[in-house]
Order: structure tokens, then C-alpha cells, then sequence
């Protein structure tokens, strides 16, 4: 200051005493507000603090004094949270860029987030700061706080070069070790964490929360002593979370160190994070027990991992399915191999995995693949291995125990050691039998053909000779079959295989069919002579030994030999008496027929033979010339059997004992109700043929013209050639001249299509077409004789007619012809079939009552055979399933089990396993579903429906990796059947949302 200031300065004093004395209530009051604003803000008082600022800042006219109350006012704006509290900081730093407190704005916002916790903005703030306007004491907490900022959110570069700034500091240079230190190990930069943790160890305010990490770092280092001793030295002190984190490194460093019984009670105490562990967690705590030999417990732990795809879980399931191996438990081991051996992180356990996995698919089968698919598999992965002769032995056994012979076949015609023709020779024997069973007799020829290629063991080669003539017997090649069943008679191992009991019944059965009845009749005795224990089959034999002495007209050999049927009486004995009846008639005892015929009528009220009797004791009477007995058994039959064949026979008769005894009229009225109750039957063309000569003898020509004209069969000037043209088609039919006979019976049919011969035309076309496997063209012609009065065509007419709509599933086609049959039929062999396809016909009609009564019909009839009862059972049982009567389902299964193969038997022993699961025997169910899977893989739908059924028996024993390993594969391996994978699907879902709730490695399906 000048001296001429310094004048003029004690010159104004004086003067401005006077002013300042004048104007004190203009100056004196906003400076004074001014202060105590001050005041109030350093007391807290912030909302009367910043409305006195407010004030002054108005009635000031001094910019440092209003700069600094807009300083003030922003910070008592952020103090109260006031909504435009950071723009009014803003404004006060765009407003005033020349304040000293620009700054400090910045950084008293910073500081005041920061000691409220507010991190983020205070950080936010902490950017703005300009650090080299700032003190030494306010840099060092500048730095410090935001280092500190950037850590908390996670912004570790920066923070560490915050902390690095006052890593040296007296007052923050400990905290920022620390961080530093953390950040490294949270870093996994053990070295730099264990330096700066050292540093600050000797402090106590930090000395607890480090021992945790020390103890982890000593763990990650490999230093598991020290680690143990760390964490066991913090154990007591700690929160229960802590205790969980620090039992985990104790738990891993003994694991780590192979102590595995001093790591599992550790391993065990861990929380996981969360409450969740992961798929790492429960393969150590399961290999610590594997190492100890617990399987069981290990087994718990390694079925928790159900996802996954690194060597952790490949070595899990391995261990697994050694584990399971130990606990005998292969059907569970075979999946967990399975999935090991699909991973190859490690080659060594993916190879061991593969070869565990092929050998236990040979033991129990695999209800994925065949068992020779893996273990052909195998072979071709590591065509080097070691163990590949023990796999290939194992290979050509599994073609046969895994009974999957379709499979097998595939994979056999590509390999030609000789081992494999071995082989190819018993799978295409079984592969036959199968067939055999299904009534493929074409294919099972075929197949037995094959096995007769490869003639390498001797008692394959028999009995494959053996089925190649029954598959010839029933394809009605007669003369072949016979060939076949002397050349398996010749071979010297017949006698030692199952077949050979039967031989003598299948060469007697095949010289029958071929009309060679002596020869027939000698081989049913060596038969019966060698006291065959099969009751029923030796019934049959007698039967037909009497049938065979019948038709050579040894009629008292016929006699003995159904004497010796009815005695044994296994099957019904009604055919077998009527037989003997006729043959007694024959030998020439004609009052004994007539004692037997009415013994049979008597005895037998429900006989399908008995108006057979009624007829032929009708025929008796009237050679005995008892015309009266003759007449009334006549009557019975037409009134009793309004619908059978010889009612028009007996019509007949009767026709002609009133026409032989000259009593014309009532013979006219015989003759006139055969013609038009049954017209153009052979019956009816004899009756106007008879009736013509009665009225030329009465000279009514006229009578019998205009009569005639009646009936609409009979053109009578074209009789004779109707006669001709018929006969001739019939010589080519009994010439088997096939072609030539379809061609003239056409020609007849179209030429007198209501011809007297017009019934046998059609039948026999239709039986011609059929033969050629014509159906479609036989269908029309047996439909004639079926719609056509009954006749000695009917009841074949209705079989075939039927089993034409039968094969085309026309059930509704099917059901009334079948109806008709089940009530005509003469032989219980076709009233069997009626009953058999009616209850088939319902069940697909969804007639389920309909359907179960026909069954239960079948079962009762003892001539069935053991297939039909199979199928009755069946039929009962998928109606229960249908009409949800699971009681009557499973016991009606239980039948079907002992009785059916091929699909049935899958089926049956399907719902065995899915009763079981109901009932809650879970390892029962799987034990069935196990079977099927090695006793029937080639019946898919039941073996991927099994599967699933297996998951849920898994999921309930507590087995997470059973079941949704299954579940997986039958969606992976079983997508043509879209019901069972939506099952699975669902299932799958269900299980993994229930084990994420403790598995942090589980992503539950949405």
C-alpha cells in the first residue's frame, strides 16, 4: 500500500464512522445472517441454515458473499436430499468458476456420499475432483476413498492404483495393503495377495478377517498343512457361514493330501454357496468315500451330479459305475459307464468306461442298443485293445443271449469269420422260431433256409431241418414238409433235441393231409405206442388215428382208436363218439349205429355234431325201414336246427321215403319246401328234379311247368347245358388245373348266374383265388355263398369271408359274419376262431365289455390252444387298462407273463414292472424292467416305455442320476415314439426342478 493511499485511508476513517454509523441496518443485518448461517450449517442445521443463505444471497451485493452462499446452498440441498440438490452443486460450479471452493465443491459431495455410504456417487463426484488443487492430508483421503469407490464396485484396476498412491500412508497405508491384498486374491494372484497380506498380519483389526483368506491362499498355493492348521486355528471363532467356507478348505486339503476319512467330516459340514453345492462338491465328498469303500454313500453323492461336461463329472460317473459294480448293482452301473464313456476328456477312463460298459451290456443287456452293437462298438474304437479276445468271444455269445436276433442279423452280415457263421446259423434259427410264433411262415422258412446255409454245429442243423418242415406243413406244401421231416429223422443228433418227441405226430399229421392214410395211421401208432405224456396232444393223435383207419374203411381199428380218445377224454368227446357211431354203421351192425347215434343225441345236447346224429340216425331208420322214427327224428332236426346244412338233406330224405312208399303228395310237398326254402342248393336241384318224375307220373305236366316257373334257378330248357358247361370248369378244378378252372367257372357264372350249379361255381372260384392269394377276387364269391341258404359251403364260406375282413381290419366287416359262424360252425376249430376274432374285433371297436366276455368264452373252451389263451388273456387285460380297472389288468398280466412271447410277453412283463412302481416296490419294478430290456430288446415301444418307468423307480430310491440319465437317452434314442417321449419329457422336468433347489450346477427346464 502507498503512502498516498495510507492518507487517504486515515482521512476516510473518520468518514466512513459516519457512514457506517448512518446505514447500519443496511450492512450490519445480512452479514449477520450471513454468520449464523454459518453457524447453523456447521451444526447441522441444514434446511435453516440454507433458507438464511438463501436470504442473504438476495440482499447481498458482494459476489464472494454469494458465491459462497450458492457453495453453502448446494450442500445443505444434498445434506436434505433435495431433488435438484447435484444441478444446484453444478450451477454453483458453472456460476462461480473463479471460487476457491470449485473444488472443494466437488470433493465435499465426494466425502459426504462417501461417509453416508453412498459409493457409487460419491465416486461419480470423486471423477470431477481436480487431485492437484487438493492438499497432502486431502489427497491421501481423496485417494484412499476412491480407491476405495472403485473397489466396492469391483473396478479393480483403478482401485489398485488409488491404493498404490497411499500404500505408504500412516493413516490409510494399512487398509490400502489390504485391498490390494484382496483384490490379488480375489485375482488368483496368490503370490502378490500373501505379500500384502503379511504385511498388515500383525494387526488386529485385520488379523481376523484374514486368517479365512490365508487359510483359503495356503490351500490354493498347495500348502495343505498350513491351510489346514489356518482354518482349523479360525474354526471356533467364526460365523457359521465362515465355519462352512473354512470346513470346505480343510475338507479339500485333506482331500487333496489322500486323507480321505479325515476329509469327509469336513466335506460333509460344508453349506455350499448359497445352500446350493455344486457338481465339484459331491464328486469329492463321493470319491472320499469311494476311496474308503463306503459304495453306498458314495454312490449317494455321485448320483447328485445330473449335468455336466467336463473331466469332474466324467470322472464322477466312472467312479460311479464302479461303485455301483461293487454294490452288484449293474443296470445302474451300465448307465453311468455309459455316459463316461461318451466324454473324452480323459481317454484312459473313456476307454475303461467303454469296456465296463460293453462287458456289463453282455450280462445284463442294454435297453439303448443291442449288446452286440456295443460290443462290436467297442471293438471298433479300439481295435488295439488288449481285451479285444475276450470281447469278441463275448460278441459272438451276446448274438444269442441278447434274443435281439433281428439286430444281431444286421450286424452279422458283415462278418465273415467263422465264429460269426456260427453264430448266423443259431440267430436265424431263433430268428425263425420268432417268426414261426407270429405265423410268418414265409419269412420263418426263409430264416430257417439261412440257418441250413451254415451247417457248422450239428444240432442246429436238425432242428433248423425240423421247423423248415413245419413251416412247409402249415404253408400247405405238404410234400415238401415231408421231405424235410425224413431227412431231420435220419440225422443222427434229432434224438437230442426237443423237437424229436414230436416227430412221429408231425410225419403222421403230414402223410394225413397227404391222403397217404396207411402210412398216416402207422406213424400215429408209434406215436400213442410211445406213452406220450402229453395228454392232449396224445388225445388228438387218437383221433385222428381213428380218422385215418375211418377213411380206409378199417372200421374196427377206427373203433378202438376212438374209444381210446373218449376215454382220455382231454379234448371234448363228442367227435370221437359220433365217429364211432358211423363206424360201427359201417362195419355193418346197423342196430348198434342206431343204439350209438341216440346214445350220442342223448349225451351230448350241445354237440355241434348233434344234428349231424339226428341225420344220419334219420338215414339209419329208414334203411331199417322204421319210416316213423325216421319221420319224427326228421322233424326234430328241421324244427331243433332251423339254420343247419341237413335240414335240406332231411327234407330231402323224407321227400323221397313218401316218393318210394308212392305217397306222391306228401313227397310233392317235401320236395316243393326244399326248392323254395333252400333254392339252388344241390338239395333243392335233386328235389324238382325227383319232383318232375312224380308229376309225369300223375300226368300233370302242365303243374310242373308252371311250377318250375316259380322258381327262378331252374330254366328248364337250359339244363342240360348248365350240367355241361358246370362239369367241364370242374374237371380243371379236379385236375388242379388253377388257371383253366377260374377261367370256365367265371364262364359258367356269367353264362347262368343263377344256374344250377351256381353255388358250388362260386365257392369253388372263391377257394381257387384264394389259394393264388387272390383275396380281394375270392371275396365276392364267397360273400354268394355266405348270403345263399346254408350248405355243406357255408360254414368254410364264413371263415374265409371273415378272415378276409379280419386282414383288411374291417371289424365292423368282420363282426356279423363271425357272429353267424360262432353259431353254424359244425367244427370247434372254426367256433374258435369266431370267438378269438370276436374279441379282437371288439377290443379294436372299443367294445371292452363285448371284448372280455368273447375272451373269457375262449378260455373256457378247452380245445383253444395255448396261443389263443394267450391272446384272451391279453385282450382281458388291455380292457381293464382301457376301462381303468387296474386289479383285474394286473392279474389278467400275471396269466399272460407265463403264457405269451414275442411283443405279448414285452408287454405283459412291462405292466409287471408298472404294477410294481405303483405298489412302490421300486427295485422290484426295475428288476422287471431289466429283464425286459435283456430278454426283449427288439420290441422298442416297451422297452423305451420300461425306461421311463425305470427313471421314476430311480428318482423314488433317491437315484437323480438314474433318472435323468434314462429320461435323457429315451428322448435322445427313442423319438419315433412321441407319447413316450412327452413323458419323458415331462418326468425330466420335473426331476431337475426338484434338484436345482439344492444343486447350483442343475438349470431346471422351464
Amino acid at each position: 500500500m502507498t503512502k498516498k493511499n495510507i492518507v487517504s485511508l486515515i482521512v476516510a476513517i473518520p468518514f466512513s464512522l459516519q457512514i457506517i454509523a448512518q446505514e447500519s441496518a443496511t450492512y450490519t443485518n445480512p452479514l449477520a445472517d450471513y454468520q449464523k448461517a454459518v453457524s447453523l450449517y456447521d451444526n447441522g442445521v441444514f434446511g435453516a441454515a440454507q433458507a438464511l443463505f438463501q436470504g442473504v444471497k438476495k440482499s447481498t451485493d458482494e459476489l464472494s458473499i454469494a458465491s459462497d452462499c450458492s457453495y453453502y446452498m448446494a450442500n445443505c440441498a444434498i445434506r436434505l436430499n433435495q431433488q435438484n440438490a447435484e444441478q444446484m452443486v453444478e450451477d454453483f460450479v458453472e456460476d462461480y468458476p473463479t471460487s476457491t471452493k470449485r473444488n472443494s465443491a466437488y470433493v465435499d459431495v465426494a466425502n459426504y456420499y462417501y461417509d453416508n455410504a453412498k459409493y457409487a456417487y460419491a465416486r461419480k463426484w470423486y471423477d470431477k475432483v481436480d487431485e492437484n488443487n487438493l492438499s497432502y492430508a486431502e489427497q491421501e483421503q481423496f485417494y484412499f476413498n476412491h480407491g476405495y469407490t472403485a473397489f466396492l464396485t469391483k473396478q479393480y484396476g483403478e482401485a489398485k492404483n488409488y491404493f498404490n498412491k497411499v500404500e505408504s500412508s500412516k493413516e490409510y497405508g494399512a487398509q490400502a495393503k489390504y485391498y490390494i491384498g484382496y483384490m490379488a486374491y480375489q485375482g488368483d494372484d496368490y503370490d502378490e495377495a500373501t505379500a500384502y497380506f503379511d504385511q498388515v498380519s500383525n494387526q488386529e483389526r485385520y488379523k481376523e478377517k484374514m486368517s479365512y483368506y490365508q487359510a483359503d491362499l495356503n490351500f490354493k498355493l498347495g500348502n495343505f498343512d498350513k491351510a489346514i492348521t489356518l482354518a482349523k486355528g479360525r474354526m471356533d471363532s467364526s460365523t457359521p457361514e465362515e465355519v462352512s467356507e473354512l470346513s470346505k478348505i480343510i475338507g479339500e486339503s485333506y482331500f487333496n493330501q489322500g486323507k480321505y476319512s479325515e476329509a469327509i467330516p469336513y466335506l460333509k459340514e460344508y453349506k455350499g454357496k448359497k445352500g446350493k453345492w455344486n457338481n465339484t462338491d459331491y464328486y469329492q465328498l463321493g470319491y472320499a468315500y469311494y476311496k474308503e469303500k463306503d459304495y453306498e454313500n458314495a454312490v449317494s453323492e455321485f448320483n447328485r451330479i445330473v449335468e455336466g461336461n467336463n473331466s469332474i463329472t466324467q470322472n464322477a460317473y466312472y467312479h460311479l459305475g464302479e461303485s455301483y459294480i461293487n454294490l452288484d448293482k449293474k443296470q445302474e452301473a451300465l448307465n453311468a459307464f455309459r455316459t463316461a464313456s461318451y466324454m473324452d476328456f480323459d481317454s484312459k477312463i473313456q476307454e475303461d468306461s467303454w469296456l465296463n460298459y460293453a462287458k456289463v451290456s453282455y450280462e445284463i443287456g442294454n435297453p439303448y442298443e443291442s449288446a452286440p452293437q456295443v460290443l462290436t462298438g467297442y471293438l471298433k474304437k479300439y481295435p488295439k485293445s488288449t481285451h479285444n479276445e475276450e470281447i469278441q468271444s463275448l460278441l459272438i455269445d451276446s448274438y444269442i443271449t441278447s434274443k435281439n436276433y433281428k439286430e444281431a442279423l444286421k450286424l452279422l452280415k458283415s462278418n465273415n469269420s467263422f465264429e460269426s457263421k456260427v453264430a448266423y446259423q443259431k440267430v436265424t434259427f431263433y430268428r425263425g422260431l420268432e417268426l414261426y410264433d407270429e405265423a410268418k411262415f414265409t419269412e420263418a422258412k426263409e430264416m430257417f433256409s439261412n440257418s441250413l446255409s451254415e451247417p457248422r454245429e450239428p444240432i442246429y442243423t436238425a432242428r433248423a431241418t425240423f421247423w423248415h418242415a413245419e413251416t412247409d406243413y402249415n404253408l400247405t406244401n405238404y410234400a415238401e414238409a415231408l421231405i424235410s421231416f425224413k431227412q431231420f429223422e435220419q440225422q443222427t443228433e434229432s434224438s437230442e433235441t426237443p423237437e424229436y418227441k414230436n416227430l412221429n405226430y408231425n410225419m403222421a399229421y403230414t402223410y394225413f393231409k397227404l391222403k397217404n392214410y396207411e402210412q398216416s395211421a402207422d406213424y400215429f401208432n408209434r406215436y400213442v405206442d410211445k406213452n406220450a405224456t402229453d395228454n392232449v396232444r396224445l388225445n388228438d393223435a387218437y383221433l385222428r388215428l381213428g380218422d385215418a383207419y375211418f377213411v380206409s374203411s378199417n372200421y374196427d381199428k377206427a373203433i378202438l382208436a376212438y374209444d381210446k380218445a373218449i376215454k382220455l377224454d382231454e379234448i371234448t368227446s363228442d367227435y370221437p363218439a359220433f365217429q364211432k357211431a358211423m363206424s360201427v354203421g359201417y362195419a355193418g351192425s346197423a342196430s348198434k349205429k342206431i343204439n350209438e347215434l341216440v346214445r350220442f343225441i342223448d349225451d351230448y345236447p350241445k354237440s355241434k355234431l348233434r344234428d349231424d346224429a339226428m341225420y344220419e340216425l334219420g338215414n339209419s331208420y329208414v334203411k331199417e325201414n322204421d319210416i316213423a322214427k325216421a319221420t319224427a327224428i326228421y322233424n326234430a332236426l328241421s324244427t331243433e336246427y332251423r339254420m343247419s346244412s341237413f335240414v335240406p338233406k332231411a327234407l330231402l330224405r323224407q321227400g323221397l321215403v313218401y316218393y318210394n312208399a308212392s305217397d306222391n303228395n306228401n313227397a310233392l310237398t317235401k320236395f316243393k319246401k326244399v326248392a323254395s326254402a333252400y333254392p339252388g342248393s344241390p338239395e333243392a336241384v335233386q328235389a324238382v328234379s325227383t319232383a318232375r318224375l312224380i308229376y309225369i307220373d300223375l300226368g300233370q305236366v302242365d303243374d310242373y311247368a308252371a311250377w318250375v316257373r316259380t322258381l327262378d334257378y331252374v330254366e328248364v330248357t337250359d339244363v342240360d347245358l348248365d350240367n355241361a358247361t358246370y362239369e367241364a370248369a370242374e374237371k380243371q378244378y379236379l385236375d388242379n388245373n388253377t388257371e383253366k378252372a377260374i377261367k370256365q367257372f367265371n364262364g359258367y357264372l356269367a353264362q347262368f348266374p343263377r344256374g344250377l350249379n351256381a353255388l358250388n361255381a362260386h365257392f369253388y372260384v372263391a377257394q381257387l383265388y384264394s389259394k393264388q392269394g387272390l383275396p380281394d377276387n375270392a371275396s365276392s364269391h364267397y360273400k354268394y355263398v355266405v348270403d345263399a341258404p346254408q350248405s355243406q359251403f357255408s360254414e368254410e364260406a364264413l371263415t374265409k369271408l371273415a378272415q378276409y375282413h379280419l386282414d383288411k381290419k374291417s371289424w365292423n366287416g368282420a363282426t356279423p359274419l363271425l357272429l353267424r359262424l360262432e353259431s353254424e360252425a359244425s367244427f370247434q376249430h372254426n367256433i374258435i376262431f369266431a370267438q378269438s376274432n370276436l374279441m379282437k374285433a371288439n377290443y379294436q371297436m372299443a367294445n371292452y365289455q363285448q371284448a372280455v366276455a368273447y375272451a373269457e368264452k375262449v378260455l373256457a373252451n378247452s380245445k383253444a390252444d395255448t396261443k389263443i389263451q394267450g391272446d384272451a388273456h391279453i385282450i382281458i387285460a388291455r380292457s381293464a387298462i382301457k376301462t381303468g380297472d387296474e386289479a383285474k389288468a394286473k392279474a389278467a398280466y400275471q396269466r399272460v407273463e407265463k403264457v405269451a412271447t414275442g411283443e405279448t410277453a414285452a408287454e405283459a412283463l412291462y405292466y409287471s414292472a408298472y404294477f410294481k412302481n405303483k405298489e412302490g416296490e421300486f427295485e422290484a419294478s426295475n428288476v422287471a424292467v431289466q429283464k425286459l430290456a435283456k430278454d426283449f430288446s427288439g420290441y422298442k415301444y416297451y422297452s423305451a416305455k420300461g425306461l421311463v418307468l425305470m427313471a421314476k423307480n430311480f428318482y423314488a430310491l433317491k437315484d437323480a442320476f438314474q433318472a435323468t440319465y434314462i429320461l435323457e437317452s429315451v428322448i435322445q434314442n427313442f423319438s419315433e415314439f412321441d407319447d413316450v417321449v412327452i413323458q419323458a419329457s415331462e418326468e425330466l422336468a420335473k426331476v431337475k426342478e426338484e434338484e436345482a433347489k439344492t444343486n447350483a450346477s442343475i438349470h431346471s427346464e422351464d
